[in-house]
């Protein structure tokens, strides 16, 4: 077991804890909550397939024809079901972010070396982390024995890296994982402020744009939809 005074390291006091914490806040994920389903609903309403759907299915219910009109409402809530379900997997992207990293993180603090959770980490914290374990924070080496990590979340390359305090990489991050050894990093940045988190942070604020092919499908949807009004109108009459 690692005293962490051989390395001259005491770590913050209660007192410095919780002036970082007031500071810099929790250890977490924190992004905008987006009520998804009603969101899904509305792009689903907005695709071409399915107002041309809605429109024919509208035209046989109107003339009487319940069996094509039903059938073709079916095939709208077809869709619909797997462009939601599609929806719902892409968007746990973010969510899963909040399970990368463990819930208990071991920390110097006081002179000791205490367990505490993984929220509770705050700036200027000293992290002990080890093989096996995924790193809770991003932060500086100060200390290192055979250490290697694992950053395929981050770079996606899958050999892992060697890290001490004098290499000119000398940082660990959150999400990635300890391959062997053993480190002690000062931690200098968390949650939302953190490499994973900035890349959360950019999942969140991409604008989707509709495609080339998208946009002449919905405009020859709209076109047929008008030529298909016109022409009900005149068979109606």
């Amino acid at each position: 077991m690692i005293n962490p005074t051989d390395f001259g390291i005491a770590g913050l006091t209660d007192q410095q804890v919780d002036a970082s914490k007031k500071e810099h806040g929790l250890n977490s994920f924190n992004y905008k909550k987006e009520n998804s389903f009603l969101n899904a609903l509305k792009s689903i309403a907005k695709e071409p397939m399915v107002i041309l759907l809605l429109i024919a299915s509208s035209i046989y219910f109107i003339t009487g024809n319940w069996g094509d009109g039903v059938f073709l409402a079916s095939a709208i809530v077809l869709v619909g079901s797997i462009s939601l379900y599609q929806d719902s997997r892409s968007r746990k992207a973010l969510e899963n972010l909040e399970n990368i990293t463990h819930p208990k993180s071991k920390v110097i603090r006081n002179g000791a070396v205490v367990e505490i959770n993984s929220q509770d980490i705050v700036v200027g914290d000293f992290l002990m982390v080890e093989e096996g374990t995924t790193i809770s924070a991003d932060g500086v080496i100060v200390h290192s024995n055979d250490f290697s990590v694992n950053e395929s979340i981050l770079t996606g390359e899958s050999l892992s890296v060697y890290k001490d305090a004098t290499s000119t990489d000398n940082l660990i991050f959150t999400g990635s994982t300890v391959a062997s050894g053993l480190a002690i990093a000062q931690i200098t940045a968390i949650g939302n402020l953190t490499k994973l988190g900035e890349i959360g942070k950019s999942l969140e604020d991409i604008t989707e744009e509709k495609t080339p092919l998208e946009l002449k499908i919905f405009n020859f949807v709209k076109l047929m939809s008008i030529w298909g009004g016109v022409i009900f109108l005149l068979v109606w009459e």
